[in-house]
């Protein structure tokens, strides 16, 4: 789908009670394969099976060789819709009847890497873009006890699920150390053998050390950017705000000086601000912010194009 599933509202019709009350004659997306378009408006209701079935289909065909697949669900962005297989199995609404059939479509992806002689080379990462979309109350998902959701720098729009999972190379933990969606493209890179071009500066890290427990974490630190402003910065279990604005808005940006900090370990729920007992931490924080700020190249501004 060259758009979100929301991004093509026929005429006349108003955005937000078309998502809270979702009908699929609403909508005009379409679905497409390669530049044909196979379908529209796509049926919002059968999008994710569909695109299973595509992913089963592709890894049948490159069972034999060498294959990357990246898989992006739509869903659970609103408008919701399941297929009727799963519709009212959840005791979370329409959210968790998605949320199951994007369960059944990950099952369904292990058990034809299982069944094609995949499974044991086949490293598989599961993971999201953002949190929840708070906009749309029970519809746009939870973060549980974090603050926050999409579009904001809080934990609970910034923290996402990561799964990763190789068997006979991964042991099944949990593991606490931080990490980036950046992170990704070094680790699988090395993992696949894969030099990356030494003219660039990367954002990511290396973090096979840690899936496999032969080093330590090489990230330490996360920034957290809004549009081209770092409003806040991670160093270990501290998180620094130097800047905080609701979710979509565009106007009410509040200054911290000194920035709130907070100790995540502790207060994933970022409630409590300990800057004033911790002016050190807070001087590291300005002194980090201070250095990467100035390794910014400036180039154009494709958010404003």
């Amino acid at each position: 789908m060259p758009c979100g599933n929301d991004d093509d509202l026929k005429d006349g019709l108003d955005y937000e009670t078309c998502m809270f009350n979702p009908r699929l004659e609403y909508f005009n997306a379409p679905l497409m394969r390669n530049s044909e378009t196979i379908e529209q408006p796509a049926d919002l209701s059968t999008t994710t099976k569909k695109f299973t079935q595509e992913a089963i289909h592709f890894i049948k065909q490159n069972k034999d060789k060498p294959f990357f697949l990246y898989m992006a669900h739509t869903a659970p962005h609103v408008p919701l819709f399941s297929s009727c297989e799963f519709r009212n199995k959840s005791l979370r609404g329409i959210y968790g009847d998605v949320v199951e059939e994007l369960d059944w479509s990950v099952g369904e992806i292990l058990v034809t890497l299982k069944q094609n002689g995949r499974d044991n080379n086949t490293f598989v990462v599961f993971t999201s873009d953002n949190g929840p979309w708070t906009t749309f109350k029970d519809q746009g998902g939870s973060a549980g006890l974090l603050s926050g959701g999409k579009g904001g720098t809080y934990e609970g729009g910034m923290r996402e699920p990561a799964i990763f999972r190789w068997p006979g190379k991964l042991k099944p933990g949990v593991i606490m150390d931080i990490a980036t969606s950046m992170d990704l493209l070094p680790t699988i890179c090395k993992l696949a053998n894969m030099k990356l071009p030494k003219d660039r500066i990367y954002d990511g890290y290396d973090i096979s050390p840690v899936l496999f427990g032969t080093g330590k974490d090489p990230r330490d630190i996360v920034l957290y950017y809004r549009d081209v402003q770092v409003f806040a910065i991670r160093k270990g279990a501290y998180k620094a705000h130097f800047m905080t604005q609701p979710e979509y808005n565009d106007e009410t940006v509040t200054i911290h000086d000194p920035p709130l900090l907070l100790n995540l370990n502790v207060d994933p729920s970022e409630k409590n601000n300990i800057a004033i007992k911790n002016p050190e931490i807070i001087s590291e924080m300005k002194a980090i912010l201070k250095q990467h700020l100035a390794t910014v190249i400036k180039v154009e501004n494709q958010l404003e194009k």
